[in-house]
């Protein structure tokens, strides 16, 4: 199935993969018992994790530990390689709020045995993502947001994207000195702290204040 992201001007563009950005808070990586780390810690996710505003996170039966991860999430709106980080913005599509829908349990076990975090990072519908806020907007200025998500009408993670350890502009430099990007990639930027369970009937309201939400169900 070819899926596309929304712009909220009505465009579309093809999902692509998704490159992921673990403990970019430092806040965040306390909690998780660890420290920023020197170098960018990097997952994918697969195009299929992709799920729209509106849409349902699927939890798979294999674990009893599905966290939540409310994250700014950078769409790609050309291929690049090798961009520096002062040129990063001519390849930016759009801004989004996602959920990184991560499964704790499976993540721990992997974490101790050494194994990749693929199974707890990419499942199907792992990736929640909202309309995309067009570039255009920000007169050539990558912007910071406050981001927030409540569970249940409940708080349950806030920040504002100065907070990153690594900004947009580096990490895109980062990326596609290594990958290369593509149009239709997006970026994970990171979580914040907060991070903590979901179930089976939870309703899940992000927010990039004042430009867009999302809202997922659980099942």
């Amino acid at each position: 199935m070819i899926m596309d992201y929304e712009f909220s001007d009505g465009r579309k563009m093809k999902v692509g993969t998704m490159f992921c950005v673990g403990q970019n808070y430092s806040k965040h990586a306390k909690e998780m018992g660890s420290e920023v780390p020197k170098d960018p810690i990097i997952f994918l996710k697969p195009p299929n994790a992709y799920t729209p505003d509106g849409g349902k996170v699927i939890l798979p039966e294999i674990s009893n530990l599905p966290h939540h991860e409310v994250e700014l999430v950078v769409i790609i709106g050309k291929d690049c390689d090798n961009v520096s980080a002062s040129d990063a913005i001519n390849y930016i599509a759009g801004y989004a709020v996602g959920l990184d829908i991560t499964l704790r349990d499976i993540q721990n076990k992997a974490k101790t045995n050494g194994h990749p975090w693929a199974v707890a990072k990419g499942f199907r519908t792992s990736a929640p993502i909202s309309k995309i806020v067009p570039a255009s907007q920000f007169e050539n200025n990558i912007p910071v947001f406050d981001v927030e998500l409540k569970i249940n009408g409940e708080l349950r993670q806030q920040t504002n994207t100065r907070e990153m350890e690594r900004s947009v502009a580096v990490l895109i430099s980062y990326l596609s000195g290594i990958f290369g990007l593509r149009e239709g990639d997006c970026i994970f930027t990171g979580t914040p702290e907060g991070v903590g369970e979901i179930k089976n009937g939870d309703k899940l309201h992000a927010e990039l204040k004042g430009f867009v939400s999302l809202d997922v169900s659980v099942e």
